[in-house]
């Protein structure tokens, strides 16, 4: 099924999102604590990539003084050539190596996450999923609603108790982590309003703060 992805709004004091209703309830704590832990994971990893570049760099200085011991002024120029050269490829390979862990941190971050979203309890889902119906019913008030199997018995509840909702069905579970999907009648307009959508959306707008608050 082919799902549109409805334009979110960034918050300026968060940089989350909060749809209108505030279907993302109860993320920016989440994110908040899983950031602090990564951030004290980064200063670690910071740490020891920069206890890596010295101890390469002081090879080098030893070696550098090896060869000055017996060497001629020849030597000496080649001598400040593989200093050079150890000191360029030693901040290379750091330089890569912090960039890679840095990737794995965030790409940790993101699942960690979207799995500590997905493990709320019943409560949070159902209420969400009041929240993002009643948000979708502004662009289809009429059609079928997808949820996971977790959340089909909540999404009928929700949909026989508000009668504004009436003209909503649901039809046989999907496979996402949380929220709902809608298709109107005739399967002319689709909405996804997943989990997993809408906090890539949050994340893609934010991932340049977030980079910034992991690792400085």
């Amino acid at each position: 099924m082919v799902a549109e992805v409805k334009e979110q709004e960034v918050c300026p004091n968060c940089g989350h999102v909060h749809t209108p209703g505030d279907a993302n309830i109860g993320l920016e704590k989440l994110v908040r604590e899983i950031r602090e832990k990564a951030h004290a994971e980064a200063e670690k990893i910071r740490a020891e990539a920069k206890a890596a570049s010295d101890q390469i760099l002081v090879a080098a200085g030893k070696r550098s003084e090896a060869i000055k011991l017996t060497a001629n002024e020849e030597v000496d120029k080649q001598t400040l050539h593989i200093v050079s050269q150890d000191v360029s490829a030693a901040n290379l390979l750091v330089k890569r190596e912090l960039l890679n862990t840095q990737k794995a941190l965030l790409d940790l971050v993101y699942e960690h996450t979207r799995k500590e979203i997905a493990a709320l309890p019943e409560s949070f889902h159902r209420e969400a999923i009041k929240k993002l119906l009643t948000e979708a019913k502004k662009e289809i008030p009429a059609g079928k609603v997808y949820c996971n199997s977790r959340d089909v018995a909540a999404a009928k509840a929700l949909i026989a108790e508000n009668p504004e909702l009436a003209r909503y069905t649901v039809g046989a579970p999907v496979d996402i982590d949380g929220g709902i999907l809608i298709e109107g009648e005739g399967a002319a307009l689709q909405i996804d309003y997943s989990y997993r959508t809408i906090l890539a959306k949050v994340w893609e707008s934010g991932l340049k703060d977030a980079s910034d608050i992991l690792f400085g």
